[in-house]
């Protein structure tokens, strides 16, 4: 039997990674914090589903350090690892307060890499050892108003590139997946007008659905896979590309 930890697994993008890799036979660690209904839900159904597969719920506060040694504790095996949680907020760099900074990078970056250095010989003794962080375009090309966002998603990258080198005598891969303009509740701040002028500069002329992420995910986890390590993938409908 094969386990994943879905970090952010209540979100829209993790939900739909954790239901994609459920019906491909993964047993699930499902991560979240303040949607815990989202949870709720989908341990349900997928015990429902995958009566074969094991399920379980997770709680962490990925801004709080002191949660992290307790939430290790309740992972035992661990063959994949997706780092789908993140936020960002719409205002200019000199508006972002100390804690939203500090917040943001626990979020992103910290949380992440503390419970790596923790999972990495857990992963070692897979014979998959997969680790996939969902950044963003604007990791790449960067974006006004979202300026410690698209830094942070930046850094995933750069994470990402270094940290592939290290580990990759130890049969783990370390990708990113980078989405573009995305359906989700993180974009419901937009107005008609303006998801109708972003679809405008989109090639492929739609936004993306959560879906359009977790199919390249379960690509990435997938044992044709291996050769593959270090890179990151955009998938954005040519949007900023």
């Amino acid at each position: 039997m094969k386990f994943a930890l879905v970090m952010g697994a209540s979100g829209d993008i993790g939900k739909a990674i954790a239901a994609d890799l459920a019906s491909d036979g993964w047993s699930l660690y499902l991560h979240g914090f303040k949607n815990q209904l989202s949870l709720d839900e989908q341990l349900e159904s997928y015990q429902n589903q995958f009566p074969k597969q094991d399920f379980f719920k997770l709680t962490l506060d990925m801004t709080d350090e002191k949660g992290v040694a307790t939430f290790l504790e309740a992972l035992f095996q661990v063959d994949a690892v997706i780092f789908s949680s993140g936020f960002t907020s719409y205002q200019l760099l000199t508006e972002v307060s100390a804690i939203e900074m500090e917040k943001m990078w626990q979020v992103h970056l910290k949380t992440p890499l503390l419970l790596l250095q923790k999972l990495q010989p857990k992963l070692a003794k897979s014979t998959l050892g997969r680790i996939i962080f969902i950044s963003s375009v604007y990791g790449e090309v960067g974006s006004a108003m979202e300026v410690l966002y698209s830094t942070l998603k930046g850094a995933q990258l750069a994470f990402v590139k270094a940290y592939s080198k290290e580990v990759a005598s130890l049969g783990i891969t370390v990708n990113a997946i980078a989405p573009g303009a995305i359906q989700t509740k993180m974009n419901s701040e937009f107005s008609e007008t303006e998801v109708t002028e972003l679809v405008q500069e989109i090639p492929v002329g739609r936004l993306g659905q959560p879906n359009d992420i977790s199919f390249w995910v379960k690509q990435l986890l997938k044992e044709e896979s291996s050769y593959m390590t270090g890179q990151a993938l955009t998938i954005s409908g040519g949007w900023l590309k």
